[in-house]
């Protein structure tokens, strides 16, 4: 059983998705691979509900806030792997999707990290934001550019 709940964010409305005890998905509305769910019940009382919000108001306050909640992502092996290590980016830092390759594996090649990468289902939370193309360069995003590049604009990592 899974609940939701929305959230009013300055760059997009989001759906938010819990299994009562952790975050399992956190998706711009109208973004690439939005899920689609049969049975979800609103519930906007839900305590990690109210966590996730504070989490989300004091991140866009530009508050750098830490998570205290558990937060659930499910998809193959490799793509958890990847989410962990998107998760472990520091706030204002990014990494290149080659970066993320060699560190996994010399073989892995970008595109595949970059895979994983876009079918994070937990938006800014697993923070695929902070993830950019060879030289820095602004590519993909799942919620539209415009979104990664106000997400990095918080975070001061553009100006």
């Amino acid at each position: 059983m899974y609940f939701s709940t929305d959230y009013d964010s300055p760059v997009g409305k989001m759906l938010i998705v819990s299994d009562g005890e952790a975050i399992c998905g956190a998706w711009f509305y109208g973004q690439r691979h939005f899920p689609s769910f049969d049975n979800l019940i609103i519930e906007d009382d839900l305590p990690i509900f109210k966590k996730v919000r504070r989490w989300f108001d004091d991140y866009f306050s530009r508050r750098n806030p830490q998570i205290t909640f558990k937060v659930k992502p499910s998809g193959s092996d490799f793509r958890v792997k990847v989410w962990k290590i998107l998760s472990e980016i520091p706030y204002g830092k990014t990494v290149t999707y080659g970066e993320i390759a060699s560190g996994i594996s010399p073989s892995m090649s970008a595109q595949a990290v970059g895979g994983a990468v876009g079918h994070n289902p937990i938006a800014i939370l697993i923070p695929c934001h902070r993830v950019l193309g060879a030289n820095g360069e602004l590519t993909g995003y799942a919620g539209g550019i415009d979104k990664k590049i106000a997400l990095l604009k918080i975070e001061d990592n553009l100006k």
